[in-house]
């Protein structure tokens, strides 16, 4: 399944890339600077909205079959360094990093308390987490009844991916100050992962 879902991950995302993805992506990323690190980083879609304000690039990829496409993808930018971690175990010191970078991930870790425990530890002092992430439809009653049917099959055919977390506010109990976020459908996609949020949380201390 890890392979099948690595292959079609890109063809399948196209349309809602080419939507909406794409554009809030990049708008997100010119806030990342610094050393930064990016969790899950998949096939590196993220790769291309870099921008020269970034002095330090590292790709976090747990599954083999995905870091295998990222390679390909950040061998054509120098000096990325791509790392076979998780979100919830990562390899570095405290206050190693300027900006953390998750997108379309945390709906996939398996205890998000416990990796954003360890985005805030790889933080220094006001540090920022860039999110965007696909949540729970809260404002839709009927679309939330259909997520929680579906999310025990959604997860495994999925790569784990949850459709009922409610990741900003997972965030905010995690210690972060939540300077800016956005609730808005996603263009294109499937109805139950239409309700995502992004924005930009800080760690105070």
């Amino acid at each position: 399944m890890s392979r099948l879902f690595a292959a079609i991950y890109d063809p399948f995302m196209r349309s809602t890339e080419q939507a909406c993805l794409s554009r809030w992506r990049a708008d997100l990323l010119t806030q990342a600077s610094g050393d930064v690190i990016e969790l899950g980083a998949g096939t590196g879609v993220n790769l291309p909205f870099y921008g020269s304000q970034v002095t330090r690039l590292v790709l976090t990829e747990p599954d083999g079959h995905m870091r295998a496409k990222l390679r390909t993808r950040a061998g054509l930018r120098p000096a990325v360094d791509v790392r076979a971690a998780s979100a919830d175990a990562l390899p570095f010191d405290d206050a190693t990093f300027d900006t953390v970078v998750s997108t379309l991930v945390l709906c996939s870790v398996p205890d998000v308390g416990r990796a954003l425990a360890e985005v805030r530890r790889v933080l220094r002092p006001g540090g920022r987490l860039l999110f965007l992430e696909h949540v729970a439809a809260d404002d839709r009653p009927a679309r939330l009844a259909w997520q929680r049917r579906l999310e025990p099959l959604w997860c495994r055919v999925a790569g784990n991916c949850h459709l009922t977390r409610r990741t900003d506010e997972e965030i905010r109990a995690a210690g972060f100050v939540v300077e800016e976020q956005i609730r808005e459908s996603v263009r294109k996609a499937l109805p139950i992962v239409r309700p995502s949020v992004r924005g930009v949380a800080r760690r105070e201390r």
